[in-house]
């Protein structure tokens, strides 16, 4: 019983060590960090509120392009006059015959200016610093989702190593039971152990808690509800060798936030050059036509009219011609007599009020151009100029703010990168001295040399020198990851 207690507490310090450095997915849906991000890309809510902005700026540069386009307006209406005469001044006016009225009419206008040539350049600008802003916004999404990925890989690392360190607290219980069976050891030692053992089954049960909970603030950061059973792949490559200058250089030319200033610093000084345009003048150009139809309800009235109108016309001249004929003159009383109305007159009347409500008559068109120069406005010319410099001078000071927080946020990231490199090498040759130092100190508590007291310091020691190293490991990454964001770009 002895020795196999033994050797169970010597044998379980090697699959600490490894298991902590490259933790294996159990059985279950593998995701790995590409799959994760590409994840991301599509369902992070964030990014997507980003991407919209796009729409909003290719309707933008739509509206500004339309400036160059005529303005185009068409009316169509109907109404309805009641059959009643209006009187001004004693006077009767209008037809006793209801009617019904439709007109149509098409207008089109065109206004050019300097200024909304500089406005449209000014808005292609925006659009441009709108798809930096969509950048920028997937470069942080993408180091979030990494830092996440990193910290429950390391929290998964910290479970295994619990489940470790269980195991040799486990093996130690052991080992003092069987001490105490033999006479060598004490009850006080096995109390201890116990302890030891029960403690850290409880840091195995929060270990595994925090793993599962990081897993799942992992899927909230790529935009997914969580999909149980899966595991994360820990074979992320290493960080490639870099230049601090060269990447300096990259961040300037590539930084989307950089490039997002740069472009609304473009689009004030097109401002400005608008603002000045309020000097120059502009052309207008216009054209329209319009066309009408009508109608009268009661068509049996219109031909009464038109008989009667003929009628009295046959009377009038009929008397007029015999006036003549009386006073031997020259008449025509025979064309008098032929004045009559016919069913073809009639017929006529008819078809002209069946051209309501859609066979228009046409009003003259007209087309005409002007050209403004203005002279004096109040100065609000110089106004609205002062205001547009203004934003200009604000938009050079923020690119020069970004250019120096790119500078710093990249060298920052650069430096913390090295210093996280050598920490793992340090925290390796920690963890060798600790694993050294604990299989001694199993060996002389086997023979009695020290108490359960000093190997639990021992294995407390070696605990927090491979906590330290897992976390030494995963800061590189993570120190990586905070470079490529400062950078604004990933480098594999």
């Amino acid at each position: 019983m002895l020795a196999l207690a033994i050797v169970c507490s010597v044998g379980v310090l090697a699959p600490a060590v490894a298991v902590a450095q490259t933790p294996s997915p159990t059985q279950g849906n593998v995701l790995t960090l590409t799959d994760a991000l590409t994840l991301a890309r599509r369902n992070n809510p964030v990014l997507a509120n980003s991407v919209n902005a796009r729409r909003t700026a290719a309707a933008n540069v739509r509206a500004a392009n339309g400036a160059f386009l005529p303005n185009v307006s068409s009316s169509f209406g109907g109404g309805y006059r009641e059959g009643r005469q209006t009187f001004f001044q004693g006077q009767g006016f209008g037809s006793t015959n209801d009617q019904l009225s439709t007109d149509a009419s098409a207008n089109a206008s065109l206004n050019l200016s300097l200024g909304a040539l500089n406005d449209r350049r000014a808005v292609k600008a925006e659009q441009e610093a709108t798809e930096s802003d969509i950048a920028a916004a997937e470069v942080t999404v993408r180091n979030n989702v990494i830092t996440q990925y990193l910290t429950a890989l390391q929290a998964q690392a910290s479970a295994t190593l619990q489940d470790t360190l269980l195991a040799t607290t486990t093996a130690q219980l052991q080992l003092a039971r069987a001490r105490l069976q033999v006479g060598s050891g004490t009850q006080l030692d096995v109390q201890r152990a116990e302890v030891a053992d029960g403690q850290q089954r409880v840091a195995s049960l929060r270990a595994h808690n925090t793993a599962q909970v990081e897993v799942v603030r992992l899927f909230q950061q790529i935009g997914v509800d969580p999909m149980p059973g899966t595991t994360l792949d820990p074979n992320i490559p290493a960080p490639p060798t870099i230049e601090l200058q060269a990447v300096l250089d990259m961040a300037k030319r590539a930084n989307p936030a950089l490039g997002a200033f740069k472009m609304r610093e473009e689009s004030a000084r097109r401002q400005v050059s608008s603002a000045k345009s309020g000097y120059y003048p502009s052309l207008s150009l216009s054209a329209g036509v319009s066309a009408f139809t009508n109608r009268f309800t009661n068509t049996n009235l219109l031909i009464d009219q038109s008989r009667s109108s003929i009628a009295s016309s046959r009377a009038s001249c009929i008397r007029t011609e015999e006036v003549r004929a009386r006073l031997q003159l020259a008449n025509n009383l025979a064309a008098c007599e032929a004045l009559a109305f016919t069913p073809a007159q009639e017929q006529a009347i008819r078809d002209s009020q069946g051209k309501y409500p859609f066979d228009f008559t046409r009003n003259p068109y007209s087309v005409s151009a002007s050209l403004s120069l203005p002279l004096f406005n109040g100065f609000r010319r110089e106004q609205q100029i002062e205001q547009a410099q203004v934003q200009q001078r604000n938009a050079q000071n923020n690119t020069r703010s970004q250019e120096l927080r790119v500078t710093a946020d990249v060298t920052a990231a650069y430096l913390q990168l090295n210093t996280a490199q050598q920490t793992v090498t340090l925290q390796e040759q920690n963890v060798r001295t600790a694993r050294t130092a604990l299989s001694l100190a199993q060996e002389r508590y086997r023979v009695g040399a020290i108490s359960i007291v000093d190997l639990v310091q021992a294995r407390g020691d070696f605990e927090r020198a491979e906590t330290d190293r897992i976390s030494a490991v995963y800061d590189v990454q993570r120190a990586f990851a905070a470079l490529e964001n400062a950078v604004g770009r990933p480098f594999r």
